[in-house]
């Protein structure tokens, strides 16, 4: 990086300054210097000025180089947030190196606590468009639909009045009143956005039945009667003092029938508040603590390596854009190689965590810190000793590879543990079938909608607990969980036309085989399935199994076929 730096001198000075503007318009302002906008200081540069046959040149140049992954980041992954400054600059960097400062500038700059590498608004960001697209696919994946968008944009609703099959509605005098027949429509209520103003309503209507929802400031719009005669009329049109044909008179953009009172209809409609205002509201609302752990940094830091705290750690790579992958790094350590301390009647541990992520380089990408606290009554610790403990982290990740470095300390005793992994970060590639991995778990279960997305375990709408050691006893049930990508539609174009075989194998005998199809699954579609089972293990032998996934694309015919294995005690 310092040989860039010698060699592209003016340029990444250029590209500071300009961080520096778009960070100072997110943040309460550091000094009294002004600095120009992005636009003059591109204009100040001392480079030549080009010709229009070289500045054509450069330009098909630039969009040959950014027709993979650095048009997809820019073009879905970041889409919604980056501002017209920054998307000009963007397009005037040279080469793959400078638009890798870029993007981890980007996030930087939007990093609520500058100083920790651990960047909560970039994992809040990427839960939302995995969430988007679980909930909101219809002929589009999710995250491109206007649902998607605003979810993406301004995280979840206060409240959500939803009408999935439409039907019998009964119109609020704001409305005009009067009863009417409705498309699907959904409305959802944010108390407060800042930057926007209090109690925003935000409808959206489906008229085209097909599930894209589309985001309308015209409440007539769901209105299923609205183009036929006399039909769904208003309590003024009832009574003769309008007619229906003045919906369509109407100069405001709506078709909303006259009412009693002069004022145009009621009822609030999307803010107009611009994008810095927006990414103002995320920053504050997604601050993220220091670096807690500053020992354990610098056990990382020094690559000192012992062990008097084992533990084991897995990989799991769920795709989250065709650009990003969540990587699901657990760990796992046995509670017999804690020390605990009696308080009160309960026994208590206490493990500090800290993980870097790094390129191969040595450049940071990421870190995070957090601490695991056991609390185990008195009489129960002895059967709990043979237990292990279990903890998760989600990271969003550009694939690539990385080396990932843990360090676990137990406060009571000092023992401190260290690891370090090869990481290799899969690329999902556009409308090619793919999976993500095969999880076996101890745990699957659906979370409360207000817990979605958030918290230990939790992939989008479900708790999945992976098991690190990948034993399982006979009393327990085999947990599977795995997201498959880009199946080809059946006739509907809304579910996927694929089956999904299930096989069990105790070396080369078949143990267990059942088939289901992909589209009886849950929130199936073409986009993204989603396999969540739990077998039991009941009737099994101990000894060493593998389960095997396969899904078949009735379309293309193409097969993909995931497997792990386990062993049964």
């Amino acid at each position: 990086m310092q040989g860039m730096l010698g060699r592209w001198c003016s340029l990444s000075v250029l590209i500071f300054l300009i961080g520096s503007f778009a960070f100072s318009t997110l943040l309460p302002a550091q000094s009294e210097t002004d600095l120009s906008s992005p636009s003059d200081l591109i204009e100040q540069s001392d480079a030549p000025e080009l010709t229009e046959g070289e500045r054509r040149r450069r330009e098909e140049a630039l969009e040959r180089e950014l027709a993979g992954a650095f048009k997809k980041w820019i073009e879905q992954d970041v889409s919604y947030i980056i501002t017209d400054e920054e998307r000009d600059v963007f397009k005037n960097l040279q080469n793959d190196e400078e638009r890798e400062q870029f993007i981890e500038q980007f996030w930087l700059r939007r990093n609520p606590d500058p100083e920790s590498m651990d960047n909560d608004y970039r994992e809040e960001h990427y839960r939302r468009i995995a969430y988007a697209n679980q909930h909101f696919p219809s002929g589009i994946p999710g995250w491109k639909a206007d649902r998607g968008r605003i979810y993406i944009m301004w995280g979840p609703p206060d409240e959500i009045d939803a009408h999935p099959s439409g039907g019998h509605y009964n119109r609020p005098m704001e409305e005009g009143g009067g009863s009417t027949s409705t498309y699907p429509f959904e409305t959802w209520r944010y108390r407060y956005i800042e930057g926007v103003g209090q109690n925003i309503e935000l409808e959206f209507v489906d008229p085209t039945l097909t599930g894209e929802y589309r985001l309308t400031m015209d409440p007539s719009e769901k209105d299923a009667l609205l183009h036929i005669p006399g039909a769904g009329l208003s309590l003024m049109e009832q009574m003769g003092l309008s007619s229906k044909v003045d919906r369509f008179r109407r100069t405001d953009g709506t078709h909303m029938p006259k009412r009693f009172t002069d004022s145009s209809p009621g009822g609030h409609t999307m803010g107009k508040g611009n994008q810095f205002d927006r990414l103002m509201l995320l920053a504050n609302i997604n601050r993220a603590p220091a670096i807690k752990f500053k020992d354990l940094e610098e056990v990382v830091i020094t690559n000192i390596r012992y062990n008097s705290l084992p533990f084991r750690a897995r990989m799991d790579f769920v795709k989250v854009t065709e650009d990003t992958v969540l990587v699901g790094v657990t760990v796992s350590l046995e509670n017999k190689d804690l020390t605990f301390q009696n308080n009160g009647g309960v026994e208590q541990a206490v493990v500090n965590i800290f993980g870097r992520v790094s390129t191969l380089t040595r450049r940071v990408v990421q870190t995070f810190e957090d601490t695991m606290s056991l609390d185990i009554p008195e009489s129960l610790l002895e059967q709990t000793l043979g237990k292990p403990s279990v903890y998760w982290k989600s990271l969003p990740l550009r694939p690539g590879l990385y080396r990932l470095s843990l360090a676990l300390k137990d406060v009571k005793s000092g023992n401190v543990g260290t690891l370090q992994l090869r990481m290799e970060v899969p690329r999902f590639e556009e409308d090619q079938l793919s999976t993500s991995s095969l999880i076996l778990a101890d745990l699957i279960q659906k979370v409360p909608s207000k817990s979605i997305g958030m918290g230990q375990f939790v992939i989008g709408s479900t708790k999945v607990r992976p098991t690190v050691t990948d034993l399982f006893r006979r009393d327990q049930k085999l947990g599977i969980y795995l997201q498959v990508y880009n199946l080809k539609p059946d006739a509907s174009g809304h579910k996927p036309a694929a089956t999904i075989e299930y096989s069990l194998f105790k070396g080369n005998e078949s143990v267990l085989q059942f088939e289901e199809d992909a589209a009886s699954l849950p929130e199936a579609s073409p986009y993204q399935v989603i396999v969540e089972k739990m077998l039991p293990l009941d009737s099994l032998e101990p000894g060493r199994y593998t389960i095997r996934v396969k899904i078949t694309d009735k379309i293309t015919k193409k097969s993909i076929a995931p497997s792990a294995e386990f062993t049964v005690q």
